[in-house]
């Protein structure tokens, strides 16, 4: 089976989010995120696009939405889906990291199995201010009205917190249900 790719966007959290897929013995594979869209479209089942520090930085990350692809964006991978499809990006009135609590508005795919809150670990330093067309909203907080939204036709998904992380519970299962969109994509 091929495996996920985890986009490298130099996120201080991009090795956290392989050695997860990793535990969950799900097949990944770290790539810069230089890699060619045709190199990633041959190569992979999904598109991890990890965090990193400023949307000048994220190399051919806009270019692998348009692979037809399930992707799962996090913190700028998120931003990375929210500009490139329309919406837009701002600086957070929160700034660094730290616990939040989310209000999870839709059940879908990605968020398959979690309650109606839940607290996740997040850096808010920007955010998803315009919620791009013919994406739906899937969470918010009440310091972002955006903490996680998607396009479901095309499995495209951006969270703004980190489920990697140990501050973040439970979120091993964000990647089990991504690994299983996968699967199901791949089936398809």
């Amino acid at each position: 089976m091929l495996p996920i790719f985890v986009v490298n966007n130099f996120g201080q959290f991009n090795h956290l989010i392989q050695r997860m897929l990793r535990d969950l013995e799900i097949e990944v594979r770290m790539v810069a995120n230089t890699l060619p869209p045709e190199e990633v479209a041959g190569g992979c089942r999904g598109i991890i696009l990890g965090g990193g520090p400023t949307l000048d930085r994220i190399g051919n990350g806009a270019r692998y939405l348009d692979l037809g692809l399930p992707v799962l964006g996090i913190c700028l991978g998120l931003h990375t889906i929210a500009v490139s499809r329309g919406g837009s990006v701002h600086p957070g009135t929160s700034g660094g990291y730290g616990h939040v609590d989310v209000e999870i508005l839709e059940h879908d795919e990605i968020l398959a199995g979690y309650p109606d809150r839940i607290q996740v670990w997040a850096s808010h330093a920007d955010e998803v201010e315009k919620v791009p067309p013919g994406y739906i909203r899937l969470a918010r907080s009440s310091i972002c009205e955006n903490e996680a939204i998607a396009d479901p036709d095309r499995h495209i998904y951006g969270l703004q917190w980190h489920p990697e992380v140990s501050h973040t519970p439970d979120g091993r299962r964000v990647y089990e249900n991504f690994d299983r969109i996968c699967r199901e994509h791949g089936s398809s």
